[in-house]
């Protein structure tokens, strides 16, 4: 049995969390850079030993740190993602945060995407020390329409970029605010994937593009198969159609199906879970009520089951961002998820149960799972 190695990248660092081999006990690690920002913390299926990781840093401002012996050493990367410099006639943009970090097909090794903050899609030949901005979506035409600038509370952002595992040159990528693209042709050409997705906060609630995604995953066994956590809920889209069916109205009433994190099973396209958040008038959002759940499809959101044995129940006003939830690798399904008071919680029983393995941390921004 391989342990799954925990990422934590927090609002003031990063942390690593190793369980023992029932994974019952946690060992914290960290933290790494501390009183730097940390967005996101990713592993390479393709070569193990190597880790990217997305940062703020008070003095060098938005970078990439590259790791080549899983996470014991770190070094700033050489070229890290930045917009050509702007014409004349244009307004200059510039990376603020390098948000989403994504590793290329398996056939490319040494690619990497990345997705920032405003909204820009970059890509790395050389296993991320160096990084050049993907002009066909940057500089697409409709870039001004597809990422005008509507600003998420927490800025706008390029994120879910996923690489269908039978074919490279096709790509999905999403922005909050801005919705979902697709490519066919490893990025020179792009179109807008929204139909059937409701924009509650538009004057036109089915417009082609201006929708808010907040997580999009593609099942590994099935890329057909796609499912999105949205400002205006739960969808699946199963291609070659185009329209999304919003697979949240199975969820109970009083619940609702807004949240941020989606998170698939590895093995049963049909199994997935969301942990919803309130979604009147609260912001930031909080679980409903005060009273956490993470809930559990197992017929790809025909119905819900809720799930929060182990879970606070009440006045537990918690956040989990849409990178701060994930899933292992192991046969029985391991499920963590972070919250922005800095507890992490896991369950080693596809979400049946739960325990919290640490806390007081800072702010988490992500949760990911990397293999030992």
């Amino acid at each position: 049995m391989t342990t799954p190695t925990l990422w934590i990248g927090t609002r003031k660092g990063a942390f690593a969390l190793r369980p023992d081999r029932r994974r019952r006990h946690w060992t914290l690690r960290g933290p790494l850079f501390l009183g730097h920002v940390i967005q996101h913390i990713v592993q390479d299926p393709r070569a193990p030993n190597t880790l990217l990781l997305g940062a703020k840093t008070g003095h060098l401002g938005p970078t990439v740190y590259r790791s080549l012996d899983r996470g014991r050493k770190w070094l700033e990367v050489s070229t890290p993602p930045a917009f050509r410099k702007s014409e004349s006639a244009e307004a200059a943009r510039a990376v603020e945060r390098v948000f989403w970090l994504t590793p290329g097909h398996r056939d490319q090794p040494g690619v990497w995407y990345a997705g920032t903050s405003p909204a820009g899609l970059f890509r790395s030949e050389d296993s991320g020390s160096t990084w050049a901005p993907v002009s066909g979506f940057n500089d697409h035409p409709m870039f001004p329409q597809w990422a005008p600038g509507w600003k998420t509370p927490d800025g706008e952002l390029l994120h879910s970029i996923l690489i269908d595992p039978r074919d490279a040159r096709h790509i999905y990528l999403a922005i909050s605010i801005g919705g979902i693209f697709e490519s066919t042709d490893g990025g020179s050409n792009w179109a807008p994937l929204n139909e059937g997705v409701s924009a509650d906060f538009l004057p036109d609630p089915s417009v082609a593009f201006g929708h808010d995604p907040h997580c999009v995953v593609m099942h590994p066994r099935n890329p057909d198969r796609l499912y999105q956590q949205n400002h205006c809920g739960i969808y699946r889209l199963d291609r070659p159609a185009r329209r999304w069916e919003r697979i949240g109205r199975a969820m109970p009433a009083k619940v609702g199906d807004i949240g941020f994190p989606i998170v698939l099973h590895p093995q049963d396209p049909d199994t997935a879970w969301v942990l919803p958040m309130d979604g009147t008038s609260v912001w930031p959002r909080t679980s409903v009520g005060g009273r956490p759940a993470v809930y559990r499809t197992y017929n790809g959101g025909k119905s819900w089951q809720r799930r929060d044995r182990g879970l606070p129940r009440s006045r537990a006003w918690l956040t989990v961002l849409r990178q701060a939830m994930c899933g292992d690798l192991e046969a029985r399904s391991g499920l963590y998820f972070g919250t922005t008071g800095g507890e992490v919680w896991a369950s080693i029983n596809g979400g049946d149960s739960w325990h919290c393995i640490a806390q007081r941390l800072p702010e988490i921004h992500s949760v990911t799972a990397a293999v030992h």
